[in-house]
């Protein structure tokens, strides 16, 4: 795992009021996202992190979607996106924003609240600020 991408995490959390967040770096030929940080993750739920498919879950929504993705509260969420191990996080409200590098996604920044929560336009907004300036360290 990467230091200085944990502790960026850890800042993030802080300044959001949540509890649990991921970055990813995405494999493009292999259509996979590859964990590089998480803060606040049960240790159960790291295997079910560390990689995961384009398509799949909040982070390979985010991908294939090339957008955010939020979840008010992934205990109650049926809409497919997330995936059912993402319950055992206990996390309520979820946003995941793409990272982008000269406009193309190299990876995803996710954050989760353990309340059910609605990411405001604006704290969308302002994790896709912090998720862009982090590209340089996630490039391959």
């Amino acid at each position: 795992m990467n230091d200085h991408l944990e502790k960026l995490l850890r800042d993030t959390l802080a300044k959001f009021n949540s509890e649990t967040g991921t970055i990813h770096r995405l494999n493009e030929p292999a259509q996979l996202l590859h964990l590089v940080a998480q803060a606040g993750l049960p240790p159960q739920l790291l295997d079910v992190v560390k990689t995961i498919p384009v398509g799949k879950g909040i982070a390979g929504e985010t991908v294939l979607k090339n957008r955010p993705v939020t979840i008010c509260n992934l205990q109650t969420d049926t809409s497919g996106v997330a995936q059912p191990g993402a319950k055992q996080t206990g996390v309520g409200g979820a946003v995941c924003v793409p990272v982008r590098l000269n406009g193309k996604i190299i990876g995803t920044f996710g954050v989760g609240t353990r309340r059910e929560h609605e990411y405001s336009a604006a704290e969308i907004d302002a994790l896709q600020d912090i998720a862009n300036s982090i590209a340089d360290s996630l490039k391959s």
